[in-house]
């Protein structure tokens, strides 16, 4: 008695009230499909005695279909949320009783006494064939009504772009959610071999179709992006402007969310909270960039890691995927004060196991650097402190001097002193056939740390710390960065400041580069320069018109400043006479540069050094100018020297 009152207690209990309610509703459907359908077969030959006898044989029927309800489970779903598979369940449930039905009526045939109402093969297909329609119109039906009652004025008409690559599957999930954030209106398809005109109920559109009219026609004011084509839109460039043209938002997953390949559109869904709208950076066409991180983490893990410039867009960004690998301890290094402090939070906030002390002062201080190099004694360095903007160094040379190139000596110097392992140098591609002071400034730096490692490998300089230089482009979002200025310009009003409409840039994402010099740095073996595959060009003209349609602001000019001091219209990644080799990673060449004698470029570096503190700027870029003979001023005083020479 206590098992059956504690069934009943569970079975009416308020967590259980749909199941009981979906499987009395069945029954209901069922008994008086059996009532009707015997109703219609024999009109004149129905009378009280009969109907008595249909509705108990029906109850037997009831008791049988229980059997088959609770083998398919088709109470167990909730009708409002009810799919294909909730009907199959509920066809296979009625398809089992009514063969278990049928092979009851022959069994029983001529024992009833009249108790039963034996039916007809025929009319007991005819039955289940109506309960089950009806019990797939009772669920379609409740379904369709939830939907409207629970749809949000609010919710944003889209275009899904991807099909099978994820795009079914997130059909699939913004049609379940509830409440809607978006209603599907369409697929843009961007696979020529998958032919089809509509799908899940709505079109199928060809990326080549008047898209900007079938958009307007249509009201969508949205494209979301199926997780596994966000490269692939991000190298349509004529899709992009269609959509921008066309003034919709577009939603994009972030790289974290991506679905892995091999992942089935038909059973997998993505959460839609993960989407976020595009800005520029994600449209930027770049490829996917993997990097074997546990190998690179495997060489980190439980080592003294010495960061430079850890405030900054690159140092930050290298101080979290370092401390992702549990490092033994971290010195973080920078001269600004509140991005320092700002490391200093994130290190207690996220990574509290790691012993990690943030230090405000100079690469310049030789004596602070070494008492730290002297207590800590690192086995990494990773050297990202520089002064970086090409035309604050183009008025400040003697600056540069003593910050990048001084800087770098005092660290390379200590490193090689107490016995670093490697040695990690951040280089530019503006290092290459530089045309400015902050360029020259780090060709000096590589030239020098380079034949630092020649010379340690020659017996020149006693040590064994491996030199390493890493080269690339502008990296998205850093610091400074040119798009965070036109973000701040179009909100202004405009106009827009692009200094020639022919000047082009290579752009990466800042945590990409940060995981290629990781893996440059810890997998190479001392001497060479890295140059990373920048991927295509962007042309700036051409990003600050797409920005300016991105944000809606109207009547936003662009207007052309000419070229600053020390700028050029193309960065390259290796000097002309260069060449280059593979390395261990696809994205990642090492440089054939020419080779330095360490005493003569020691010599030459400490003379301009002692120069810089004369602070005579002509004096000194000219002395750069004899250490590096490929640096030739554009747009700058220093072109005087050149022609001088």
């Amino acid at each position: 008695m206590r098992l059956i009152n504690k069934l009943l207690n569970w079975y009416f209990s308020r967590n259980s009230l749909p199941y009981w309610c979906i499987l009395l509703l069945d029954c209901i459907i069922l008994f008086c499909s059996g009532v009707v359908v015997f109703w219609l077969f024999h009109r004149g030959g129905v009378n009280g005695q009969v109907l008595a006898s249909v509705c108990r044989t029906m109850g037997l029927v009831l008791l049988v279909s229980m059997i088959g309800f609770r083998i398919f489970h088709t109470y167990a779903g909730v009708i409002r949320f009810s799919s294909f598979v909730d009907l199959q369940r509920v066809a296979f449930a009625n398809f089992l009783s009514m063969l278990v039905v049928i092979g009851l009526r022959y069994l029983l045939e001529g024992h009833t006494q009249g108790y039963l109402q034996l039916v007809p093969t025929r009319q007991i297909i005819v039955i289940f064939v109506v309960a089950t329609m009806l019990m797939w119109l009772m669920r379609v039906i409740v379904k369709v009504l939830y939907d409207l009652a629970y749809r949000d004025t609010n919710a944003l008409p889209v275009f899904i772009y991807g099909i099978k690559d994820g795009g079914v599957g997130l059909a699939k999930t913004i049609r379940n959610e509830k409440p809607n954030k978006y209603i599907l209106k369409g697929f843009i398809s961007h696979d020529k071999q998958f032919k089809v005109d509509m799908l899940m109920g709505v079109r199928v559109f060809d990326v080549d179709d008047h898209l900007p009219e079938i958009i307007k026609r249509r009201e969508v004011k949205a494209v979301l992006i199926s997780p596994q084509r966000n490269t692939e839109f991000r190298n349509d460039e004529k899709l992009q402007e269609y959509l921008v043209e066309a003034g919709v938002k577009i939603f994009m997953t972030t790289e974290a969310t991506e679905w892995k390949e091999g992942d089935n559109e038909t059973t997998n869904s993505t959460n839609t909270s993960t989407y976020h709208e595009v800005s520029i950076e994600d449209l930027l066409p770049r490829q996917q960039i993997n990097v074997d991180m546990e190998s690179v983490g495997a060489l980190l893990t439980g080592k003294k890691i010495l960061i430079t410039g850890s405030a900054g867009s690159i140092g930050s960004e290298m101080v979290r995927q370092i401390a992702e690998y549990r490092p033994a301890e971290m010195m973080l290094i920078d001269q600004a004060e509140t991005p320092q402090h700002d490391i200093r939070l994130m290190m207690a906030d996220k990574y509290p196991n790691i012993k990690a002390e943030t230090v405000v002062t100079s690469i310049c201080k030789k004596d602070r650097m070494e008492t730290i190099f002297k207590s800590f004694c690192p086995d990494y360095v990773f050297h990202a402190a520089a002064y970086k903007h090409v035309p604050m160094m183009e008025n400040n040379p003697c600056e540069s001097v003593q910050n990048n190139i001084y800087g770098t000596k005092v660290i390379a110097d200590l490193s090689v002193k107490y016995g670093v392992k490697k040695f990690v140098m951040i280089s530019t591609d503006k290092a290459v056939n530089p045309t400015n002071v902050m360029g020259c400034s780090k060709r000096i730096c590589e030239i020098y740390v380079q034949s630092l490692n020649k010379a340690e490998n020659e017996g020149k300089v006693e040590g064994h710390t491996q030199f390493v230089t890493t080269r690339f482009g502008n990296v998205l979002g850093s610091n400074g960065s040119v798009i965070p200025l036109f973000r701040r310009q179009i909100m202004a009003g405009g106009p827009v400041t692009v200094t020639h409409p022919n000047i082009i840039r290579f752009f990466m994402l800042i945590s990409e580069a940060c995981k290629l010099v990781l893996e440059a740095g810890t997998k190479g073996k001392g001497g060479e320069i890295f140059v990373f595959d920048m991927g295509k060009p962007v042309k700036i003209a051409d990003l600050a018109k797409r920005m300016i349609k991105m944000s809606g602001v109207k009547n936003v000019d662009i207007v052309y400043t000419g070229l600053r001091a020390g700028e050029k219209l193309y960065e390259e990644v290796l000097n002309e006479e260069e060449t280059t080799k593979p390395s261990f990673h696809e994205k990642i060449r090492i440089a054939n540069v020419r080779e330095y004698d360490f005493d003569e470029v020691n010599k030459q570096i400490s003379e301009l050094i002692d120069e810089s503190l004369k602070y005579d700027d002509m004096k000194v870029v000219g002395l750069m100018k004899q250490i590096v003979p490929e640096y030739k001023s554009k747009n700058s005083i220093y072109e005087y020297l050149d022609k001088k020479s």
